[in-house]
């Protein structure tokens, strides 16, 4: 500097040290924002329009598209990015974290299921930082994204710290990027939250495709196809008249919950007496009106979800469970007569109690009665509010022979209960 400038004599780093401050200053928000591997992407490697081959999808996707870069730029309120596994959610999230790094700011980007393992994590002895610590940096962060939530391990621990983090950064009105699947997933105050027009953006990235029919224990299309409510012989075999009564019932309360599924439907009784028959009838009477239908014979239901964890499986667990636990119309037959482990007993529990607390439509068969079922969801399948218990008092139509009374039952509305 010349003699007389105000720089003169005071000493200043070169070109080539600014240059290195520079990257040393984007090296630690890398680390910061823990992005990892996920730096690599950017808005510049995002295809414009998605991978969906349905042409509303890739306009949604591009929608979002330009959202998010103009969130990236200047960063206010919540955006929430939903839609199916893999259709773009966590490549647009992590492109805005990375946008903003290179611009020089603090971004913090969190799968919700690892943040709930780091923040539990802290409370080791060897952990190598507090727990308050953590907590605090993910609170506040300048920005904060946070991707998969409702993938979590629900506990009331998990929901507790979710909505602490959430809670916080909604009342402050700081910036926070949100991927999900499915907002019936997340406890009801995180949802309320995420769907407040006052501070969320809400982009759907693809509408889900359901499968019009899926089906696990070996069944097929055409299993279904020859149980209908036609062929239903409602007179039993060597039936006494409380018997075909209760068959009567059974045929009446399954044909008016198949016009029109809702809450819950549950048939009890022996094997053999015709709740499969009625089960799959009303779910072949769906089919036909082009509503999607998941029937699933439960032992074979658990088998199924364990083999998703080995190397060979072409399927993965969360995409089989998620379709299981959310399908419109599910069926679980012989529900009692699996194994009765801990992993099973959960998975169970999960999957009916989401379909509880959602009142999805729902048909199970029992074999027997309740007794053999674990008292949380025995508690569930009897709720009057939600549940049409049906008893089939008949015996095995194929260890009887046929009387000959009593022809199949005239369609009746339903009656009071």
């Amino acid at each position: 500097m010349p003699f007389g400038h105000p720089d003169f004599g005071r000493l200043a780093p070169c070109q080539c040290t600014e240059k290195e401050f520079e990257q040393e200053h984007l090296a630690r928000l890398e680390r910061y924002s823990n992005l990892g591997p996920l730096t690599r992407l950017t808005f510049d490697n995002l295809l414009p329009r998605g991978r969906s081959s349905d042409p509303q999808n890739q306009e949604r996707f591009a929608h979002c598209l330009e959202v998010a870069r103009h969130f990236a730029q200047e960063p206010k309120g919540w955006l929430v990015l939903s839609g199916p596994g893999g259709c773009g959610k966590t490549h647009l999230a992590a492109a805005i974290a990375n946008h903003r790094l290179q611009e020089g700011n603090q971004a913090f980007f969190m799968p919700v299921p690892d943040l709930l393992d780091h923040l539990r994590s802290t409370f080791s002895p060897n952990s190598d930082i507090a727990y308050d610590d953590l907590f605090e940096r993910v609170r506040n962060t300048p920005l904060l994204v946070l991707d998969d939530l409702g993938s979590q391990s629900s506990t009331p621990w998990a929901e507790e710290k979710l909505f602490q983090i959430l809670n916080h950064r909604f009342n402050a009105e700081l910036p926070t990027v949100v991927t999900i699947t499915n907002l019936e997933e997340v406890d009801e105050r995180l949802a309320a939250k995420l769907q407040d027009p006052a501070i969320a953006q809400q982009c759907e990235l693809e509408k889900v495709q359901l499968e019009l029919f899926q089906a696990v224990g070996g069944l097929s299309r055409q299993f279904l196809a020859d149980k209908t409510f036609e062929n239903f012989d409602a007179r039993g075999m060597n039936a006494n008249e409380e018997g075909r009564e209760s068959l009567q019932t059974a045929w009446r309360e399954a044909r008016q919950f198949a016009d029109a599924p809702e809450n819950w439907l549950v048939l009890l009784g022996m094997h053999g007496c015709g709740k499969t028959h009625l089960a799959a009838a009303i779910a072949n009477h769906q089919l036909r009106a082009g509503r999607p239908v998941f029937f699933a014979v439960v032992p074979d239901l658990l088998d199924h979800l364990r083999s998703t964890f080995s190397p060979e499986s072409t399927v993965t667990y969360d995409h089989d469970f998620e379709g299981v636990k959310t399908s419109p119309l599910l069926i679980l037959d012989d529900l009692g007569t699996e194994s009765s482990t801990p992993w099973a007993q959960e998975k169970l529990y999960q999957i009916l109690n989401y379909r509880y607390n959602t009142r999805l439509a729902t048909v199970i068969t029992i074999a027997g009665g309740f007794e053999g079922i674990e008292s949380r969801l025995s508690s569930r399948l009897m709720d009057p509010k939600l549940s049409n218990v049906i008893p089939i008092l008949a015996p095995d139509y194929r260890s009887q022979t046929r009387p000959p009374e009593n022809p199949r039952p005239s369609r009746q509305p339903r009656r009071p209960r």
